[in-house]
């Protein structure tokens, strides 16, 4: 099997994919502001406020760090398709770990969302988690990709569970079995 053809980074790949089409054409929200200071400009804030059009990395990373956003979920929303490609590829480049990227999931409340959202988000999680500890050339260690997952939902418990199903001993699917 080539690599490309794995099951995860197919798995994966579609759920880039759906993140994409689900959150196609959303943007902040028309009076979402930052400081000027602090974050940009607002030429660049305009950007944010534009569906579907591609960030700068340093627009990216600044938007995804900040904090004070008045509406978190819809700038978490419009960025997404592009940040979660990022995150994979390893290019997020968190000040201290990848758990940054988690608080801004959180702050984002994103299993809050209706379910056509939030199921695209859960479903991206869980396959990069996979390919992160399947893949021996995934761009990001699975450690820091546990943490970003962990920290996003707020619980271990999925991401310890997919681990252990991952660890356990496969058993035969015919033939007479083990005994």
């Amino acid at each position: 099997m080539h690599v490309a053809d794995h099951p995860v980074r197919r798995r994966l790949g579609a759920a880039l994919d759906n993140l994409s089409v689900t959150l196609h054409g959303l943007t902040a929200h028309p009076d979402e502001h930052n400081c000027d200071c602090h974050w940009g400009s607002s030429k660049e804030l305009s950007l944010l406020k534009t569906p579907d059009v591609e960030l700068e990395p340093d627009l990216l990373h600044r938007t995804w760090q900040a904090t004070d956003w008045s509406d978190h979920a819809a700038v978490l929303r419009r960025i997404l398709p592009q940040f979660a490609r990022v995150l994979v590829a390893g290019h997020a480049e968190p000040l201290f770990g990848l758990e940054e990227a988690g608080y801004s999931f959180a702050r984002g409340r994103w299993q809050q969302w209706p379910g056509d959202h939030a199921g695209p988000v859960r479903e991206f999680l869980h396959a990069w988690w996979e390919q992160s500890l399947t893949d021996p050339d995934a761009a990001v260690p699975a450690h820091q990709v546990f943490a970003m997952c962990a920290e996003a939902s707020g619980t271990l418990g999925p991401w310890l569970a997919d681990w252990e199903a991952d660890r356990a001993p496969q058993r035969p699917t015919s033939g007479r079995g083990g005994r």
